[in-house]
């Protein structure tokens, strides 16, 4: 059978589709490593007076205890500065900082909208060859950040950086879910979120001080991104557009044949046309559907639900909370160098996502998910018993250790990949790209909402935090397990068919008591 074959053009295709999130990965993760050496640089080039020893001191001690990286946000704590220091001059600081952060997420949310209609109106490779021009003109500002105003070159560029990743949260997706096989659906969308976790390693790793990380180089750590945008431009030349593209979009059934051909190794494509003229007869009486139209539409509207849910589940699941107090805690336990045990986290975060490529197909996408989102449960328990408890019993601080490693691990074989690609399947042509550029903005909001409000719940909780977390997860885990249908190796038209049942199976018991009432009010 050849829809199953995995082709050397495929690989190629997929594997640069995916520096895409790559870079995404990197721009998320690149700006916490550096995070002293750039205050301090805004210092300097503000004219804020601090005595050099004591910031250096100062930073050491702080910036990996205080501050660890949080690799989906990227959205660090601004550092307590020193008492003596004029008020006006932190809290000038301190803004600068958290604009270099917040513009980031700020960008993707308002691009996240864009993605899908550039995907519509350019085609998917060209959509993402003009992406990169943003990813490159965010690079090259941040590149060259240290030869003018600083704070002013790193906020734009952070800014043009997430409207990259904003488009590339959607068109990423939405390309290597239409060239993938239906048997490999789920592998090779897993394969998104396993290159943005491997970007956001590859930034902790190349941001220790000894590499880029410091005082000369900070710089080229945050231009570094436009390699791979660079990279990635020159192979999309080679790659083939996106057969559904070019057969629903477009109506070019000889092009669309001929890019089947290419990605699938063999001349027989017969059954991805017979599907994909299946998809077009529907897309044609769907017509043009925006975002007001999925909720409006009953036909969409569970399935949108149930694909902001999935992203909300992602966000609101305590992961960046768990990093932001990995650092303190491997510190705790006596890690001399905490941030290599932060960097090992990420190393775990890379492998389990790698391993749920392989699980995807194996599971089933609704089974990892479940089974990630009760681990991440258990995981967040035991982490605030042993926060709770850590004071009291040293040993504890081993159980939080243990609680990271594993909550991480649960993390990404389920909820970390499975939203991402979910969503691409829960829908047809038709209302795919609007259903993906809102599918990005929520997981953006979320994110930007966590960056905002996640320090004011921890200093409120203190360390009973993952408690509410905890509970966050249970409620995601019940509405996964009565709203979700699972959509490995089904036709769009199966999964449409299972939120049909899913969505009759709760209006039944409300139609028998409408029923029921109805039949006493006859009686009477």
């Amino acid at each position: 059978m050849t829809e199953d074959k995995v082709t050397r053009t495929l690989v190629f295709t997929v594997f640069t589709a995916v520096l895409g999130s790559f870079q995404f990965g990197y721009d998320i993760g690149v700006i916490n490593a550096p995070q002293q050496v750039i205050i301090t640089h805004y210092r300097h080039v503000l004219g804020v007076p601090l005595d050099d020893r004591k910031a250096i001191n100062s930073y050491a001690i702080n910036g990996t205890e205080e501050l660890p990286a949080s690799p989906f946000l990227g959205v660090p704590t601004p550092t307590p500065w020193a008492e003596e220091e004029p008020v006006a001059s932190a809290s000038l600081i301190t803004m600068f900082w958290s604009l270099s952060v917040s513009s980031f997420p700020v960008g993707g949310m308002i691009a996240s909208f864009f993605g899908g209609l550039l995907g519509d109106q350019l085609g998917r490779i060209k959509a993402m060859l003009v992406a990169n021009i943003l990813s490159l003109a965010g690079a090259l500002l941040m590149g060259f950040s240290k030869l003018g105003p600083s704070h002013i070159l790193i906020i734009s560029g952070r800014g043009i950086s997430g409207l990259y990743c904003g488009l590339i949260s959607g068109l990423v997706p939405m390309y290597i879910g239409e060239i993938a096989p239906t048997t490999l659906r789920g592998a090779i969308g897993a394969l998104h979120q396993l290159a943005i976790v491997t970007g956001i390693l590859i930034s902790q790793i190349v941001g220790l001080d000894f590499i880029l990380g410091n005082h000369e180089l900070w710089h080229i750590l945050l231009g570094l991104s436009a390699v791979p945008a660079v990279f990635q431009s020159l192979l999309l030349f080679f790659c083939p557009e996106s057969p559904r593209y070019l057969y629903i979009k477009l109506d070019e059934e000889a092009k669309a044949k001929k890019s089947l051909k290419r990605l699938r190794g063999s001349d027989d494509v017969t059954n991805d046309i017979t599907e994909m003229r299946k998809e077009r007869e529907e897309a044609s009486s769907e017509k043009r559907v925006s975002i007001v139209q999925l909720f409006t539409n009953s036909s969409y509207r569970q399935p949108i639900l149930v694909a902001l849910m999935l992203h909300m589940a992602q966000q609101f699941s305590g992961i960046n909370g768990i990093f932001y107090y990995s650092t303190s805690i491997f510190q705790t336990a006596g890690i001399s160098q905490p941030v290599y045990a932060t960097i090992g986290v990420g190393a775990v975060n890379t492998v389990f996502t790698a391993l749920s490529v392989f699980l995807v197909e194996k599971a089933g996408r609704r089974s990892l998910f479940l089974i990630g989102m009760s681990g991440m449960f258990v995981c967040a328990i035991f982490m605030s018993v042993g926060l709770v408890l850590l004071n009291k019993l040293a040993w504890m601080s081993y159980v939080s250790m243990i609680a990271i490693f594993l909550f991480v691990s649960f993390f990404e074989i389920g909820p970390g990949p499975i939203p991402w690609f979910m969503v691409a399947e829960f829908f047809s042509q038709g209302p795919r790209p609007a259903a993906l550029a809102m599918a990005a903005f929520s997981n953006w909001t979320c994110n930007f909402i966590i960056a905002l409000c996640f320090q004011y719940i921890a200093d409120f909780c203190g360390p009973y935090v993952f408690f509410l977390f905890a509970g966050v997860v249970l409620a995601f885990t019940l509405f996964t397990f009565f709203k979700v249908p699972e959509t490995k190796g089904k036709s769009f038209e199966e999964i449409a068919a299972e939120f049909r049942k899913k969505s009759a199976s709760t209006k039944a018991p409300k139609a028998a008591v409408e029923m029921e009432f109805l039949g006493a009010t006859e009686t009477v």
